[in-house]
């Protein structure tokens, strides 16, 4: 009789992560539908303004995921270049990491809205950014910094021996990051990625100062107008606590699945 095999838990493949993310978007759209109905029901300031409220929150969202991915197509990038042998592959992921790092993030917004189309107006590039991309840009640049450490920190977390094995199997140097390396990084980092997108979420409120209507604005405009900040600011803060929550509960789940995965 032959010994039964192993178990071994499904791992976290496309299928499992279109569900997941089908997921995300319906409780998001349905959370976009509650927020709406409930505003609606309650008194002046916030009633007759439900509308606003609900489309600062949807601009939030977009910032989010938008600047989310972004950023952490730049921190693998540089990420990746922190770790290499070559200190000319290095330099320019470390000064980037210490000029976003070292400058708030309040200011990078400015610089991207105010200075950089003067920048590249100088050298001959015409670019127009309004203030959805010029957001997205400077959100983008400063996850990226930040993802950048996590992901340099799980590289240097698998052990060496996994990347002289591949190289003894002549693997090149780019396909033992990208097939072997890269893969058990990611399911280590996953956590502290999770919690750069909720952190930036909450940045995101600072597009408010280039004049986004994302949902900081929105209450900052109702507040202006009817003199009555608890409401506004309370329901603000409320639409947020949702937004994070049901973002918190999809990137947990996502944490689970890829523990299932790298086991």
């Amino acid at each position: 009789m032959t010994a039964p095999k192993a178990f071994r838990p499904p791992a976290a493949g496309g299928p499992s992560i279109f569900l997941w993310l089908l997921g995300a978007i319906a409780a998001f759209l349905a959370l976009f539908f509650v927020i709406t109905f409930v505003l609606r029901l309650m008194p002046d300031p916030i009633g007759p303004r439900a509308d606003l409220f609900a489309e600062g929150a949807r601009v939030t969202v977009q910032l989010t995921v938008v600047s989310g991915l972004i950023g952490l197509v730049i921190g693998m990038i540089a990420g990746i270049q922190k770790t290499s042998e070559n200190a000319w592959v290095r330099a320019p992921a470390n000064f980037f990491i210490w000029l976003v790092r070292g400058t708030p993030l309040l200011v990078q917004i400015l610089f991207v809205y105010n200075a950089l189309p003067g920048i590249l107006a100088a050298i001959g590039i015409n670019l127009q950014l309004n203030e959805f991309w010029s957001a997205v840009i400077a959100l983008s640049l400063n996850v990226g910094a930040y993802n950048a450490e996590v992901i340099r920190a799980g590289i240097l977390a698998i052990a060496r021996g996994q990347t002289e094995a591949a190289r003894s199997l002549g693997l090149s140097g780019a396909q033992t990051m990208t097939t072997v390396v890269l893969p058990q990084a990611l399911r280590i980092v996953v956590p502290p990625l999770v919690n750069n997108i909720v952190a930036l979420l909450k940045d995101s409120s600072l597009a408010s100062s280039i004049a986004l209507l994302e949902l900081t604005l929105a209450g900052s405009r109702v507040s202006s107008e009817s003199f009555q900040p608890i409401p506004v600011l309370t329901t603000v803060a409320v639409v947020y606590l949702a937004l994070t929550t049901v973002l918190t509960l999809f990137t947990d789940q996502l944490e689970k699945r890829t523990k299932i995965a790298s086991r």
